[in-house]
């Protein structure tokens, strides 16, 4: 996915305090997404909050995924924004 930096190169590192995206974002990316670690629909309720990155890794194809402190899931870099 790679937003600004580039496949394999995280764009909120650990401790890095994030926005998920608004709702209508991350239904579009569920319904549009096909591929790997697609969003559970409990991670929709989370629209518009802000977590901390507590980890972050690369799937093998570069894209960067994150895991937020005190929220379900795993996030896409692309459901995600810098405060």
């Amino acid at each position: 996915m790679g937003k600004t930096k580039g496949p394999m190169q995280a764009e909120f590192p650990i401790g890095t305090m994030v926005r998920i995206v608004e709702r209508s974002d991350l239904e579009r990316f569920q319904k549009d997404w096909h591929w790997h670690h697609p969003l559970q629909t409990e991670q929709l309720d989370f629209a518009g909050r802000t977590a901390t990155v507590r980890d972050l890794g690369y799937y093998h194809g570069g894209d960067e995924l994150y895991w937020l402190e005190g929220v379900p899931g795993t996030w896409h870099e692309c459901c995600l924004s810098q405060l």
